[in-house]
């Protein structure tokens, strides 16, 4: 197995939004990229934007064997792994009273359960390669949860402690971590849940704007911050 030249970034929900707006930005940085998402179609998309080498993973993260596919998968094609994003999420609107056991479980599947799982899976190479950067996308509703976000903050509150961790654990490994905690943002997942009557586009972030605070992230701009959560919304900026 070859060591390949380009650092190497799984970025997951990379279908769209967030995610696809990330791959892009990695990309063009010189980062060969393995995105992942459910739906073949747009991670084929997705895959045709890039400049460089990187290849694409359609798979459910809440598969049992997701993370250790999508990880293989990485490993077997390029021999490193650099950057692991945890973008992918859903957010269910629910009230308290509506919040089926099946909606809090799925929640915190793919909010919490998947990015551990697969924290835990890159976690051995970035130690034997002694460096990466892990970068958890959360919500600016793990600070101020809006109402109906109970499961979904929640879930989410779960990888800003996660990013905590690995930036104590990983320091003696030169693994760096960070937590990334948008506002509203606009994507079909914003627009799943709430119409532009009620939340105007000017109210919200543009992808790419998240994108490159992750990819700052990656790139040292925040290593000040390491281990910390980054709430940033179009309203108060970056803090």
């Amino acid at each position: 197995m070859a060591i390949h030249n380009n650092p190497v970034a799984i970025v997951t929900g990379a279908g769209s939004g967030i995610g696809r707006a990330t791959a892009k930005l990695l990309s063009e940085a010189g980062y060969s990229v393995v995105v992942v998402g459910r739906r073949l179609e747009a991670i084929e998309e997705t895959s045709m934007m890039l400049s460089t080498p990187g290849i694409g993973v359609a798979v459910d993260i809440t598969d049992p064997d997701a993370q250790r596919e999508i990880v293989g998968s990485t490993i077997e094609r390029f021999g490193r792994l650099d950057v692991l994003i945890n973008n992918a999420g859903s957010a269910p609107l629910a009230a308290i009273d509506k919040s089926t056991p099946e909606l809090i479980e799925d929640a915190f599947a793919v909010n919490a359960v998947a990015p551990a799982k697969l924290i835990a899976a890159a976690w051995p190479t970035m130690v034997a390669q002694k460096r990466g950067c892990i970068v958890n996308v959360s919500t600016m509703g793990t600070q101020d949860p809006f109402a109906g976000f109970f499961a979904y903050a929640a879930a989410k509150s779960a990888v800003n402690v996660m990013a905590k961790s690995c930036a104590k654990e990983g320091r003696a490994h030169g693994i760096r971590a960070f937590s990334v905690a948008p506002g509203a943002v606009e994507t079909a997942m914003l627009r799943g849940n709430f119409p532009e009557s009620r939340l105007p586009k000017s109210a919200c972030l543009a992808p790419e704007q998240i994108a490159q605070l992750i990819v700052d992230c990656v790139q040292g701009v925040h290593d000040a911050r390491n281990g910390d959560t980054l709430f940033i919304s179009a309203q108060t900026g970056l803090r």
